[in-house]
Protein backbone atom coordinates (compact mmCIF):
# COMPACT_ATOMS: atom_id res chain seq x y z
CA UNK A 1 0.00 0.00 0.00
CA UNK A 2 1.42 3.39 -0.98
CA UNK A 3 1.65 5.69 2.03
CA UNK A 4 0.91 9.40 1.55
CA UNK A 5 3.37 11.88 3.11
CA UNK A 6 0.76 13.10 5.61
CA UNK A 7 0.19 9.55 6.81
CA UNK A 8 3.95 9.18 7.22
CA UNK A 9 3.88 12.19 9.56
CA UNK A 10 1.09 10.58 11.53
CA UNK A 11 3.00 7.32 11.74
CA UNK A 12 6.06 9.20 12.97
CA UNK A 13 3.88 10.87 15.61
CA UNK A 14 2.83 7.48 16.95
CA UNK A 15 6.42 6.25 16.79
CA UNK A 16 7.43 9.09 19.10
CA UNK A 17 4.94 8.06 21.76
CA UNK A 18 5.48 4.35 21.18
CA UNK A 19 8.94 3.58 19.76
CA UNK A 20 8.34 -0.17 19.76
CA UNK A 21 5.25 0.12 17.55
CA UNK A 22 5.63 -1.48 14.12
CA UNK A 23 5.11 1.01 11.28
CA UNK A 24 4.40 -1.85 8.91
CA UNK A 25 1.48 -2.92 11.04
CA UNK A 26 -0.05 0.53 10.65
CA UNK A 27 0.49 0.66 6.93
CA UNK A 28 -1.29 -2.63 6.31
CA UNK A 29 -4.06 -1.81 8.82
CA UNK A 30 -3.18 -4.86 10.90
CA UNK A 31 -2.18 -5.03 14.54
CA UNK A 32 -0.57 -7.17 17.14
CA UNK A 33 -3.14 -8.14 19.76
CA UNK A 34 -1.43 -6.51 22.69
CA UNK A 35 -0.74 -8.44 25.86
CA UNK A 36 -2.20 -11.65 24.47
CA UNK A 37 -3.17 -14.24 27.01
CA UNK A 38 -0.48 -13.36 29.49
CA UNK A 39 -1.78 -9.96 30.55
CA UNK A 40 -4.88 -9.16 28.51
CA UNK A 41 -7.16 -11.49 30.41
CA UNK A 42 -6.26 -9.65 33.60
CA UNK A 43 -6.02 -6.16 32.12
CA UNK A 44 -9.77 -5.85 31.67
CA UNK A 45 -10.06 -5.61 35.43
CA UNK A 46 -6.62 -4.15 36.02
CA UNK A 47 -6.62 -1.59 38.78
CA UNK A 48 -3.75 0.79 37.96
CA UNK A 49 -3.43 1.69 41.64
CA UNK A 50 -3.17 -1.93 42.76
CA UNK A 51 0.32 -3.26 43.39
CA UNK A 52 -1.12 -6.78 43.07
CA UNK A 53 -1.57 -6.29 39.31
CA UNK A 54 2.01 -5.14 38.93
CA UNK A 55 3.20 -7.99 41.17
CA UNK A 56 1.47 -10.56 38.96
CA UNK A 57 3.04 -9.09 35.85
CA UNK A 58 6.45 -8.90 37.52
CA UNK A 59 6.23 -12.56 38.61
CA UNK A 60 5.46 -13.67 35.06
CA UNK A 61 8.32 -11.66 33.57
CA UNK A 62 10.80 -12.86 36.24
CA UNK A 63 11.20 -16.31 34.67
CA UNK A 64 14.31 -17.34 36.67
CA UNK A 65 12.70 -16.20 39.95
CA UNK A 66 15.74 -14.24 41.15
CA UNK A 67 13.65 -11.24 42.20
CA UNK A 68 14.77 -9.12 39.24
CA UNK A 69 13.65 -8.58 35.66
CA UNK A 70 16.66 -8.06 33.40
CA UNK A 71 16.84 -7.01 29.76
CA UNK A 72 16.69 -10.57 28.40
CA UNK A 73 13.63 -11.45 30.51
CA UNK A 74 11.86 -8.22 29.59
CA UNK A 75 12.59 -8.70 25.89
CA UNK A 76 11.40 -12.31 26.01
CA UNK A 77 8.29 -11.33 27.98
CA UNK A 78 7.34 -8.54 25.58
CA UNK A 79 7.78 -10.91 22.64
CA UNK A 80 5.68 -13.60 24.37
CA UNK A 81 2.91 -11.04 24.89
CA UNK A 82 2.69 -10.57 21.13
CA UNK A 83 4.01 -7.01 21.10
CA UNK A 84 6.08 -5.43 18.37
CA UNK A 85 8.78 -3.25 19.85
CA UNK A 86 11.71 -1.22 18.65
CA UNK A 87 15.22 -2.50 19.01
CA UNK A 88 16.71 -1.26 22.25
CA UNK A 89 13.37 -0.64 23.99
CA UNK A 90 13.98 -3.28 26.70
CA UNK A 91 17.44 -1.87 27.41
CA UNK A 92 16.06 1.67 27.71
CA UNK A 93 13.29 0.60 30.11
CA UNK A 94 15.72 -1.23 32.38
CA UNK A 95 18.30 1.57 32.36
CA UNK A 96 15.59 4.16 33.11
CA UNK A 97 14.17 2.28 36.07
CA UNK A 98 17.33 0.66 37.44
CA UNK A 99 18.06 3.01 40.35
CA UNK A 100 20.75 0.88 42.02
CA UNK A 101 22.44 0.10 38.68
CA UNK A 102 22.56 -3.67 39.22
CA UNK A 103 21.47 -4.51 35.68
CA UNK A 104 17.86 -5.40 36.47
CA UNK A 105 14.62 -4.12 37.96
CA UNK A 106 13.51 -5.42 41.34
CA UNK A 107 9.80 -5.16 42.15
CA UNK A 108 10.05 -1.72 43.76
CA UNK A 109 11.92 -0.32 40.74
CA UNK A 110 9.56 -2.09 38.32
CA UNK A 111 6.50 -0.82 40.21
CA UNK A 112 7.79 2.78 40.38
CA UNK A 113 8.75 2.88 36.70
CA UNK A 114 5.37 1.61 35.49
CA UNK A 115 3.35 3.86 37.80
CA UNK A 116 5.24 6.97 36.70
CA UNK A 117 5.04 5.90 33.08
CA UNK A 118 1.34 5.08 33.33
CA UNK A 119 0.69 8.58 34.69
CA UNK A 120 2.31 10.09 31.58
CA UNK A 121 0.26 7.80 29.34
CA UNK A 122 -2.93 8.92 31.11
CA UNK A 123 -2.02 12.58 30.59
CA UNK A 124 -1.61 11.96 26.87
CA UNK A 125 -4.81 9.91 26.67
CA UNK A 126 -6.78 12.70 28.39
CA UNK A 127 -5.27 15.30 26.08
CA UNK A 128 -6.30 13.30 23.00
CA UNK A 129 -9.79 12.58 24.38
CA UNK A 130 -11.24 15.91 23.23
CA UNK A 131 -14.87 15.27 24.29
CA UNK A 132 -13.94 13.61 27.61
CA UNK A 133 -16.06 10.52 26.95
CA UNK A 134 -13.33 8.07 27.96
CA UNK A 135 -12.62 6.96 24.38
CA UNK A 136 -10.42 8.13 21.52
CA UNK A 137 -12.00 7.90 18.08
CA UNK A 138 -10.67 8.59 14.58
CA UNK A 139 -11.94 12.20 14.53
CA UNK A 140 -10.05 12.98 17.76
CA UNK A 141 -6.84 11.48 16.35
CA UNK A 142 -7.34 13.54 13.20
CA UNK A 143 -7.93 16.74 15.21
CA UNK A 144 -4.91 16.16 17.46
CA UNK A 145 -2.61 15.57 14.50
CA UNK A 146 -3.97 18.68 12.75
CA UNK A 147 -3.11 20.71 15.85
CA UNK A 148 0.46 19.43 15.46
CA UNK A 149 0.48 20.62 11.84
CA UNK A 150 -0.42 17.31 10.10
CA UNK A 151 -3.37 17.14 7.72
CA UNK A 152 -4.63 13.57 7.36
CA UNK A 153 -7.82 12.06 5.96
CA UNK A 154 -10.47 10.31 8.02
CA UNK A 155 -9.44 6.98 6.47
CA UNK A 156 -5.82 7.50 7.52
CA UNK A 157 -6.93 8.34 11.07
CA UNK A 158 -8.96 5.11 11.11
CA UNK A 159 -5.88 3.17 9.97
CA UNK A 160 -3.95 4.55 12.93
CA UNK A 161 -6.82 3.80 15.30
CA UNK A 162 -7.05 0.17 14.13
CA UNK A 163 -3.50 -0.46 15.29
CA UNK A 164 -4.65 0.07 18.90
CA UNK A 165 -8.26 -1.11 18.76
CA UNK A 166 -8.31 -4.54 20.42
CA UNK A 167 -12.07 -5.12 20.59
CA UNK A 168 -12.96 -3.88 17.09
CA UNK A 169 -15.20 -1.01 18.22
CA UNK A 170 -13.18 1.59 16.25
CA UNK A 171 -12.65 3.42 19.53
CA UNK A 172 -9.74 3.14 21.97
CA UNK A 173 -10.48 3.22 25.69
CA UNK A 174 -7.97 3.77 28.49
CA UNK A 175 -7.27 0.03 28.94
CA UNK A 176 -6.45 -0.42 25.25
CA UNK A 177 -4.29 2.72 25.21
CA UNK A 178 -2.35 1.73 28.36
CA UNK A 179 -1.91 -1.88 27.27
CA UNK A 180 -0.71 -0.80 23.83
CA UNK A 181 1.93 1.60 25.15
CA UNK A 182 2.70 0.05 28.54
CA UNK A 183 6.26 -0.85 27.62
CA UNK A 184 6.97 2.26 25.58
CA UNK A 185 10.17 3.72 27.10
CA UNK A 186 9.50 7.26 25.80
CA UNK A 187 9.41 9.97 28.46
CA UNK A 188 8.99 13.23 26.52
CA UNK A 189 5.42 12.79 25.31
CA UNK A 190 4.34 15.19 22.59
CA UNK A 191 1.43 16.73 24.46
CA UNK A 192 3.59 17.62 27.45
CA UNK A 193 6.28 19.12 25.21
CA UNK A 194 3.75 21.11 23.22
CA UNK A 195 1.90 22.52 26.20
CA UNK A 196 5.01 23.41 28.18
CA UNK A 197 7.06 25.25 25.55
CA UNK A 198 7.62 28.81 26.69
CA UNK A 199 10.46 30.65 25.01
CA UNK A 200 8.65 31.50 21.75
CA UNK A 201 5.70 32.97 23.67
CA UNK A 202 7.70 35.05 26.11
CA UNK A 203 9.89 37.85 24.77
CA UNK A 204 11.01 40.29 27.45
CA UNK A 205 13.69 41.95 25.35
CA UNK A 206 16.52 39.65 26.43
CA UNK A 207 18.33 37.66 23.76
CA UNK A 208 19.86 34.87 25.81
CA UNK A 209 16.94 32.52 26.58
CA UNK A 210 17.06 28.80 25.79
CA UNK A 211 15.66 28.25 22.25
CA UNK A 212 12.41 26.45 21.46
CA UNK A 213 11.95 22.69 21.46
CA UNK A 214 10.05 21.36 18.45
CA UNK A 215 8.70 17.86 17.95
CA UNK A 216 9.84 15.79 14.97
CA UNK A 217 6.37 16.24 13.45
CA UNK A 218 6.67 20.03 13.63
CA UNK A 219 10.08 19.84 11.96
CA UNK A 220 8.85 17.50 9.19
CA UNK A 221 5.60 19.40 8.54
CA UNK A 222 7.24 22.83 8.54
CA UNK A 223 5.29 24.02 11.56
CA UNK A 224 8.50 25.10 13.27
CA UNK A 225 9.14 28.06 10.95
CA UNK A 226 5.57 29.29 11.42
CA UNK A 227 6.02 29.20 15.18
CA UNK A 228 9.37 30.99 14.94
CA UNK A 229 7.76 33.61 12.68
CA UNK A 230 4.90 34.06 15.15
CA UNK A 231 7.41 34.36 18.00
CA UNK A 232 9.49 36.91 16.09
CA UNK A 233 6.43 39.08 15.40
CA UNK A 234 5.34 38.77 19.03
CA UNK A 235 8.82 39.84 20.11
CA UNK A 236 8.78 42.82 17.76
CA UNK A 237 5.46 44.07 19.16
CA UNK A 238 6.40 43.46 22.81
CA UNK A 239 9.78 45.18 22.44
CA UNK A 240 8.15 48.15 20.72
CA UNK A 241 5.51 48.37 23.44
CA UNK A 242 8.10 48.35 26.23
CA UNK A 243 10.83 50.34 24.42
CA UNK A 244 10.46 53.44 26.67
CA UNK A 245 11.15 51.31 29.77
CA UNK A 246 14.08 49.66 28.00
CA UNK A 247 15.57 53.04 27.05
CA UNK A 248 15.27 54.45 30.56
CA UNK A 249 16.87 51.24 31.88
CA UNK A 250 19.93 51.73 29.63
CA UNK A 251 20.01 55.43 30.57
CA UNK A 252 20.08 54.55 34.29
CA UNK A 253 22.68 51.79 33.78
CA UNK A 254 25.10 54.25 32.17
CA UNK A 255 24.42 57.61 33.83
CA UNK A 256 23.06 56.85 37.30
CA UNK A 257 25.47 56.85 40.25
CA UNK A 258 25.64 57.92 43.90
CA UNK A 259 26.63 61.43 42.91
CA UNK A 260 24.20 61.60 39.97
CA UNK A 261 21.03 59.75 40.89
CA UNK A 262 18.71 59.18 37.94
CA UNK A 263 15.22 58.16 39.01
CA UNK A 264 12.68 56.42 36.78
CA UNK A 265 10.50 59.54 36.46
CA UNK A 266 13.53 61.81 36.19
CA UNK A 267 14.94 59.69 33.37
CA UNK A 268 11.71 59.93 31.39
CA UNK A 269 11.50 63.69 31.89
CA UNK A 270 15.12 64.17 30.81
CA UNK A 271 14.67 62.09 27.63
CA UNK A 272 11.40 63.81 26.65
CA UNK A 273 12.93 67.26 27.26
CA UNK A 274 15.93 66.40 25.09
CA UNK A 275 14.13 64.78 22.14
CA UNK A 276 10.37 64.76 22.60
CA UNK A 277 8.05 61.78 23.00
CA UNK A 278 9.43 60.03 19.92
CA UNK A 279 12.86 59.85 21.55
CA UNK A 280 11.51 57.25 23.99
CA UNK A 281 11.67 54.73 21.10
CA UNK A 282 15.20 55.63 20.03
CA UNK A 283 17.17 52.46 19.23
CA UNK A 284 14.03 50.32 19.01
CA UNK A 285 14.35 49.82 15.24
CA UNK A 286 17.62 47.89 15.44
CA UNK A 287 16.37 46.06 18.56
CA UNK A 288 13.44 44.72 16.52
CA UNK A 289 15.49 44.16 13.37
CA UNK A 290 17.90 41.78 15.09
CA UNK A 291 15.13 39.41 16.28
CA UNK A 292 14.73 37.49 13.00
CA UNK A 293 18.41 36.66 12.24
CA UNK A 294 19.14 35.90 15.88
CA UNK A 295 16.12 33.58 16.20
CA UNK A 296 17.00 31.68 13.02
CA UNK A 297 20.70 31.28 13.90
CA UNK A 298 19.89 30.25 17.46
CA UNK A 299 17.37 27.61 16.36
CA UNK A 300 19.65 26.06 13.73
CA UNK A 301 22.66 26.07 16.05
CA UNK A 302 20.60 24.58 18.89
CA UNK A 303 19.53 21.61 16.77
CA UNK A 304 23.14 20.93 15.76
CA UNK A 305 24.50 21.24 19.31
CA UNK A 306 21.79 18.89 20.63
CA UNK A 307 22.86 16.27 18.07
CA UNK A 308 26.50 16.64 19.08
CA UNK A 309 25.81 16.42 22.83
CA UNK A 310 23.17 13.66 22.83
CA UNK A 311 23.87 9.96 22.13
CA UNK A 312 22.16 8.72 18.97
CA UNK A 313 18.53 7.93 19.71
CA UNK A 314 18.86 9.17 23.31
CA UNK A 315 16.60 11.59 25.15
CA UNK A 316 17.90 15.13 25.58
CA UNK A 317 18.60 15.57 29.29
CA UNK A 318 18.12 18.91 31.05
CA UNK A 319 21.86 19.55 31.41
CA UNK A 320 22.40 18.75 27.71
CA UNK A 321 19.60 21.11 26.77
CA UNK A 322 21.21 23.81 28.90
CA UNK A 323 24.63 23.27 27.29
CA UNK A 324 23.17 23.21 23.77
CA UNK A 325 21.05 26.29 24.49
CA UNK A 326 23.97 28.22 25.95
CA UNK A 327 26.20 27.37 23.00
CA UNK A 328 23.43 28.26 20.55
CA UNK A 329 22.88 31.56 22.37
CA UNK A 330 26.60 32.31 22.21
CA UNK A 331 26.69 31.48 18.48
CA UNK A 332 23.69 33.71 17.72
CA UNK A 333 24.94 36.57 19.90
CA UNK A 334 28.37 36.43 18.26
CA UNK A 335 26.71 36.76 14.86
CA UNK A 336 24.47 39.73 15.67
CA UNK A 337 26.51 41.43 18.41
CA UNK A 338 27.39 44.49 16.29
CA UNK A 339 23.64 45.19 16.11
CA UNK A 340 23.47 44.89 19.92
CA UNK A 341 26.26 47.42 20.16
CA UNK A 342 24.51 49.84 17.77
CA UNK A 343 21.25 49.49 19.69
CA UNK A 344 22.99 50.74 22.85
CA UNK A 345 24.65 53.64 21.04
CA UNK A 346 21.38 54.68 19.36
CA UNK A 347 19.51 54.37 22.66
CA UNK A 348 21.99 56.69 24.40
CA UNK A 349 22.45 59.05 21.44
CA UNK A 350 21.27 62.65 21.44
CA UNK A 351 18.86 64.12 18.91
CA UNK A 352 20.59 64.45 15.54
CA UNK A 353 23.70 62.52 16.61
CA UNK A 354 22.92 59.56 14.35
CA UNK A 355 20.80 59.49 11.22
CA UNK A 356 19.70 55.89 11.55
CA UNK A 357 21.42 52.53 12.00
CA UNK A 358 23.75 52.74 8.97
CA UNK A 359 24.90 56.23 9.87
CA UNK A 360 25.61 55.01 13.40
CA UNK A 361 27.65 52.07 12.03
CA UNK A 362 29.69 54.35 9.73
CA UNK A 363 30.52 56.80 12.51
CA UNK A 364 31.56 54.06 14.95
CA UNK A 365 33.73 52.41 12.28
CA UNK A 366 35.38 55.68 11.28
CA UNK A 367 36.10 56.93 14.81
CA UNK A 368 36.75 53.73 16.77
CA UNK A 369 37.49 50.95 14.29
CA UNK A 370 36.03 47.49 13.80
CA UNK A 371 36.83 46.35 17.37
CA UNK A 372 34.33 48.86 18.75
CA UNK A 373 31.46 46.71 17.50
CA UNK A 374 32.44 44.02 20.02
CA UNK A 375 32.84 46.18 23.13
CA UNK A 376 31.18 44.45 26.08
CA UNK A 377 31.27 41.10 24.26
CA UNK A 378 32.94 39.21 27.13
CA UNK A 379 30.43 40.04 29.90
CA UNK A 380 27.61 39.43 27.40
CA UNK A 381 28.88 35.91 26.65
CA UNK A 382 29.45 35.13 30.33
CA UNK A 383 25.94 36.40 31.12
CA UNK A 384 24.38 33.73 28.93
CA UNK A 385 25.35 31.00 31.40
CA UNK A 386 23.59 32.27 34.56
CA UNK A 387 20.59 33.55 32.62
CA UNK A 388 19.94 30.42 30.57
CA UNK A 389 20.85 28.05 33.40
CA UNK A 390 18.62 29.64 36.03
CA UNK A 391 15.77 30.31 33.57
CA UNK A 392 15.75 26.65 32.52
CA UNK A 393 16.22 25.24 36.04
CA UNK A 394 13.44 27.36 37.56
CA UNK A 395 11.05 26.67 34.67
CA UNK A 396 11.68 22.91 34.79
CA UNK A 397 11.23 22.89 38.58
CA UNK A 398 7.95 24.81 38.40
CA UNK A 399 6.74 22.60 35.54
CA UNK A 400 7.56 19.36 37.35
CA UNK A 401 5.99 20.64 40.57
CA UNK A 402 2.76 21.43 38.74
CA UNK A 403 2.71 18.11 36.86
CA UNK A 404 3.32 16.05 40.00
CA UNK A 405 0.76 17.93 42.10
CA UNK A 406 -2.04 19.00 39.77
CA UNK A 407 -1.81 17.02 36.51
CA UNK A 408 -4.61 14.50 37.00
CA UNK A 409 -6.69 14.77 33.83
CA UNK A 410 -4.53 16.68 31.37
CA UNK A 411 -0.99 17.81 30.68
CA UNK A 412 -2.33 21.26 29.78
CA UNK A 413 -1.73 23.60 32.74
CA UNK A 414 -3.67 26.53 31.29
CA UNK A 415 -2.30 29.83 30.06
CA UNK A 416 -2.06 31.55 33.44
CA UNK A 417 0.16 28.79 34.84
CA UNK A 418 2.35 28.82 31.73
CA UNK A 419 2.76 32.59 31.74
CA UNK A 420 3.37 32.58 35.49
CA UNK A 421 6.09 29.92 35.26
CA UNK A 422 7.73 31.63 32.29
CA UNK A 423 7.63 35.07 33.90
CA UNK A 424 9.09 33.83 37.19
CA UNK A 425 11.87 31.81 35.51
CA UNK A 426 12.82 34.66 33.14
CA UNK A 427 12.85 37.15 35.99
CA UNK A 428 15.10 34.89 38.08
CA UNK A 429 17.43 34.54 35.09
CA UNK A 430 17.59 38.31 34.69
CA UNK A 431 18.27 38.82 38.37
CA UNK A 432 21.29 36.49 38.18
CA UNK A 433 22.77 37.92 34.98
CA UNK A 434 21.91 41.61 35.43
CA UNK A 435 25.34 42.77 36.75
CA UNK A 436 26.97 41.35 33.62
CA UNK A 437 24.37 43.07 31.43
CA UNK A 438 25.16 46.36 33.18
CA UNK A 439 28.90 45.91 32.61
CA UNK A 440 28.23 45.11 28.92
CA UNK A 441 26.15 48.29 28.49
CA UNK A 442 28.73 50.52 30.21
CA UNK A 443 31.55 49.09 28.08
CA UNK A 444 29.48 49.66 24.93
CA UNK A 445 28.80 53.26 26.01
CA UNK A 446 32.35 54.23 27.07
CA UNK A 447 33.08 56.24 23.92
CA UNK A 448 29.99 58.40 24.54
CA UNK A 449 30.95 59.25 28.12
CA UNK A 450 34.07 61.26 27.26
CA UNK A 451 36.21 59.58 29.92
CA UNK A 452 39.93 59.02 29.49
CA UNK A 453 40.03 55.67 31.28
CA UNK A 454 38.55 52.92 29.12
CA UNK A 455 38.16 50.27 31.81
CA UNK A 456 38.13 46.54 31.27
CA UNK A 457 35.30 44.37 32.58
CA UNK A 458 37.09 43.62 35.86
CA UNK A 459 38.20 47.25 36.21
CA UNK A 460 34.64 48.48 35.75
CA UNK A 461 33.29 45.99 38.29
CA UNK A 462 35.91 46.98 40.88
CA UNK A 463 35.15 50.64 40.30
CA UNK A 464 31.39 50.17 40.68
CA UNK A 465 31.82 48.08 43.85
CA UNK A 466 34.23 50.65 45.35
CA UNK A 467 32.20 53.75 44.50
CA UNK A 468 28.60 52.51 44.60
CA UNK A 469 28.64 49.21 46.50
CA UNK A 470 27.10 45.90 45.49
CA UNK A 471 23.74 47.41 44.57
CA UNK A 472 25.48 49.66 42.06
CA UNK A 473 25.59 46.56 39.84
CA UNK A 474 21.76 46.65 39.74
CA UNK A 475 21.28 50.23 38.49
CA UNK A 476 18.20 50.34 36.24
CA UNK A 477 16.74 47.04 37.37
CA UNK A 478 13.41 48.66 38.38
CA UNK A 479 12.33 49.57 34.80
CA UNK A 480 13.72 46.20 33.70
CA UNK A 481 11.33 44.40 36.06
CA UNK A 482 8.49 46.79 35.24
CA UNK A 483 8.59 45.80 31.58
CA UNK A 484 8.32 42.03 32.23
CA UNK A 485 4.54 41.75 32.71
CA UNK A 486 3.52 44.03 29.79
CA UNK A 487 6.14 42.37 27.56
CA UNK A 488 4.88 38.89 28.41
CA UNK A 489 1.25 39.92 27.94
CA UNK A 490 1.89 41.58 24.57
CA UNK A 491 4.01 38.64 23.43
CA UNK A 492 1.33 36.11 24.25
CA UNK A 493 -1.58 37.99 22.67
CA UNK A 494 0.31 38.68 19.42
CA UNK A 495 1.71 35.14 19.35
CA UNK A 496 -1.78 33.61 19.57
CA UNK A 497 -3.13 35.90 16.82
CA UNK A 498 -0.14 35.10 14.60
CA UNK A 499 -0.57 31.35 15.15
CA UNK A 500 -4.19 31.61 14.05
CA UNK A 501 -3.26 33.74 11.06
CA UNK A 502 -0.54 31.28 9.98
CA UNK A 503 -2.85 28.30 10.44
CA UNK A 504 -0.96 26.75 13.35
CA UNK A 505 -3.92 26.65 15.73
CA UNK A 506 -7.54 26.01 14.85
Amino acid sequence: MKTRPTLTYALNFLKNIGPWLSVASLQTATMYHVIKGLVLTESQCWDPDSERSYQDLFDKLDTNKDGKVDVAELRAGITAMGMSFRRGAAEKIVSSGDENKDGGLDFNEFNKYLKEHEKKLRLTFKSLDKNNDGHIDASEIKQSLEELGMDITKEEAQTILQSMDIDGTMMVDWNEWRDHFLFNPAHNLNEIIRYWKHSSVLDIGESIAIPDEFTEEEKISGGWWKQLSAGAMAGAVSRTGTAPLDRVKVFMQVHSSKSNRVTLLGGFKQMIKEGGMASLWRGNGVNVLKIAPETAIKFMAYEQYKKLLTPEGGKVQTHQRFMAGSLAGATAQSSIYPMEMMKTRLTLGKTGQYNGMFDCAKKILRKEGIKAFYKGYTPNMIGIIPYAGIDLAVYESLKNAWLSRYAKDTANPGILVLLGCGTISSTCGQLASYPLALLRTRMQAQATLEVSDKSTMTGLMKGIMANEGFFGLYRGILPNFMKVIPAVSLSYVVYEYMKTGLGISK
